[in-house]
């Protein structure tokens, strides 16, 4: 089992937002104005992959939507400092950046948020129409959620590469249904899964047989998040329970993009199965750790680190 020689790069289609939170210092009292600590961040589904992606070390082109507001300009200063490729976006004059607020309450569970995302109907199918040729150049193409249904299903039906599928919610991972034998691979989280198979989730029986539903519409491999329980690994041919890599729970935004950044990086440089599923949970252990969305301490020496003597059996990039 080598690596597989490759100059090319991995294409995320997906989200990019401006996320804006604020703590009240004290109990949150509605209908007033409260003293407290408002943060802003980078992030979305789709930037949150990809630059998890370049931090292990692989090349990454992003199409997402950008408005033309100063939210954008910061966004992309960004995605150019980290070595994001974003020259395939799409720029909608007069439109807003995707963005998320949030309220949360003085121990910084969230109370109310809202989001604002409709910039990411512009990721039409004659968008990427024209971008053809960039996607086909890729190793992989990662699609989240986010876009429209029908641009999933131009790219499922299009796209000769690889397509790995984030379905983001239960309602927005529906959007994959129809295309489901299309794929290559999806990461859907429990609820994700049970959703598309169209049942409820109680039990190690219940997500074998959701396994099994999606293995029949087509769909080849299957990496599905099970939260504190690690995760599993489906194909025709082999399953796996997996759990998770031990570490100090400081924060979980952002680990389900992390363990997706992690398989998608393994599925570039040709590994299968157990080696991605292990490099994927090792990812979300870095991230998990962290406070943000987003660990400084995601590179490629640190997922060895964690996976300790498995990585002997693999060759190092």
């Amino acid at each position: 089992m080598g690596r597989r020689e490759t100059r090319r790069y991995i294409t995320v289609i997906g989200a990019t937002n401006m996320d804006i939170s604020g703590t009240p210092d004290f109990e949150l009292v509605e209908s007033d104005s409260n003293p407290g600590q408002i943060g802003r961040s980078f992030g979305g589904v789709g930037r949150n992959i990809a630059e998890n992606i370049k931090r292990l070390g692989g090349r990454v082109e992003l199409i997402t939507a950008f408005g033309d507001d100063e939210y954008a300009n910061q966004i992309k200063q960004n995605c150019e400092e980290l070595g994001i490729g974003i020259r395939h976006s799409v720029i909608v004059e007069g439109g807003n950046t995707s963005t998320y607020l949030c309220i949360n309450e003085w121990n910084g569970d969230m109370k109310i948020a809202i989001s604002e995302m409709k910039i990411y109907q512009k990721i039409t199918p004659e968008h990427l129409q024209k971008k053809m040729e960039v996607l086909e150049q890729s190793t992989l193409v990662v699609v989240d959620g986010n876009i429209p249904e029908e641009s999933i299903g131009f790219i499922a039906e299009n796209c000769s590469v690889p397509i790995l599928a984030e379905p983001v919610s239960t309602k927005k991972g529906m959007k994959f249904f129809p295309v489901l034998g299309k794929l290559a691979a999806i990461k859907p989280n429990c609820k994700e899964l049970g959703s598309l198979a169209g049942i409820k989730i109680k039990n190690e029986q219940d997500i074998d047989r959701a396994l099994d539903i999606l293995l029949e519409k087509g769909i080849r491999e299957i990496y599905a998040s099970l939260g504190k329980n690690g995760a599993v690994y489906a194909s025709r041919k082999k399953r796996m329970y997996i759990p998770c890599y031990e570490g100090a729970v400081v924060n979980t935004t952002g680990c389900g993009d992390a363990f997706m950044a992690g398989i998608a990086w393994g599925l570039m440089n040709g590994w299968k199965d157990i080696e991605n599923m292990r490099i994927g949970l090792a990812a979300a252990s870095l991230c998990i750790e962290q406070k943000g969305a987003i660990s400084p301490k995601m590179k490629k020496e640190n997922i060895w680190k964690i996976i300790g003597n498995t990585a002997e059996r693999m060759e190092i990039i």
